[in-house]
């Protein structure tokens, strides 16, 4: 380990417990005592169940004494179904707490399946019981472990989930304030295999997330101070994280860069993600991709509120235009550089259903957070622009 990696170590309590650095996976078994876990439920994708380091992370845990099961059974965008049959494991398994371990899928859905544990409703009948996360005893929440291994959602600093209602062809936010993990282990060594794309896409998503933060019209001095600093953070570090994966300082600061974009934006998200959940739920798409394609679309459309506020950002990220078309040509030469498509018609997306994007754009929670109060018409055009691929 260099100098410098040594130097990305370290115990932080915002916003919850963490623990980061290379190596710190081998805590998980003490995490699990410290939280009073006798028999954790390991939730994770089916990618990663089938990798070492899910035996790995849990012949740690049984080494510190304490039993664990292991349930994986989570799409790529997690819906209802998923949660249910996670929740019934978790009962039939007599477990007492939760380990996220994953990208966003699976600590979404794992922080669902932990909510859901000792409740009688079903995850969306829950949401529309009228009182939502109000209904819930805090004590029935179980303690929740997050280990994040890519570096794009920042689920686990978060006290919510997305999940997709098959059914309505939506996705929902699922919030409750006890979802937020007890205790967050962040490994940087855990994001090294990922393949190059997938390091494009999360990255982008955690610079969607700073970006959008810093954005927004909401008041959070300090959320827009970490926004910031995320965005410099993918700037640097983003490109050679993708170029070589191997590159440790690269992974952990990438790793930072996510949970410091999940921090931020408590003060809000804005158009990007407004059409990428629809997106994510009509077309099952990547949700990182979805933004890292949209990017440059809703900025040009936020242009006239935004471009004092990115001419003050591109100056503190060094550009040599600092202005708006710089901040612009920046964000279009990083996509560029990391492969990442121009437009929607790449993930297979037409405006077939262009009306309905529009809708559940302006419908989306996320939307209340966009610089510019946009209509669903206003929210179709942009649509439109990002499958054609027009960035007037």
């Amino acid at each position: 380990m260099s100098a410098d990696i040594s130097k990305l170590s370290g115990n932080w309590n915002y916003p919850t417990a963490m623990r980061f650095g290379v190596g710190r996976i081998n805590e998980l078994g003490t995490a699990c005592v410290e939280l009073g876990m006798k028999n954790p439920l390991l939730v994770t994708d089916p990618g990663l169940a089938a990798l070492p380091m899910i035996g790995e992370a849990v012949a740690v845990c049984k080494a510190a004494g304490t039993s664990c099961g292991l349930f994986s059974d989570i799409k790529a965008n997690p819906v209802g179904q998923n949660v249910d049959d996670g929740v019934t494991q978790y009962r039939q398994g007599g477990h007492d707490g939760v380990i996220a371990f994953g990208g966003g899928s699976g600590i979404d859905a794992a922080k669902a399946i932990a909510l859901m544990g000792k409740q009688s409703l079903g995850v969306f009948e829950l949401l529309e019981s009228g009182t939502n996360w109000e209904d819930i005893n805090p004590a029935e929440v179980p303690p929740i472990i997050a280990v994040p291994t890519t570096s794009g959602t920042g689920s686990e600093v978060g006290r919510a989930s997305i999940i997709t209602d098959e059914a309505n062809h939506i996705k929902r936010i699922v919030f409750n304030p006890k979802m937020m993990p007890s205790i967050v282990i962040g490994d940087p060594a855990l994001t090294v295999g990922l393949p190059k794309m997938i390091t494009a896409a999360t990255g982008m998503d955690a610079l969607s997330h700073n970006l959008e933060a810093f954005c927004s019209p909401h008041y959070h001095p300090m959320a827009e101070g970490i926004a910031i600093e995320g965005i410099r953070l993918v700037k640097e570090f983003l490109p050679t994280a993708v170029a070589d994966g191997a590159d440790l300082e690269a992974r952990s600061q990438m790793m930072i860069a996510s949970s410091m974009g999940a921090t931020a934006f408590q003060r809000g998200l804005g158009g990007m993600h407004a059409l990428a959940h629809p997106l994510g739920a009509l077309y099952d798409a990547h949700h990182g991709m979805l933004n890292a394609i949209l990017m440059p679309y809703i900025l040009i459309r936020n242009r006239p509120v935004i471009e004092g506020r990115l001419v003050r950002l591109s100056a503190y990220l060094g550009l040599n235009d600092a202005s708006f078309d710089g901040f612009l040509s920046w964000i279009l030469a990083q996509r560029t550089e990391l492969e990442i498509p121009n437009d929607l018609r790449a993930l297979n997306i037409d405006t077939t259903q262009r009306e309905l994007v529009g809708k559940m754009a302006v419908e989306d929670p996320s939307a209340g957070g966009n610089p510019i109060s946009l209509t669903a018409s206003e929210y179709a055009d942009v649509f439109e622009k990002a499958v054609s691929g027009d960035l007037t």
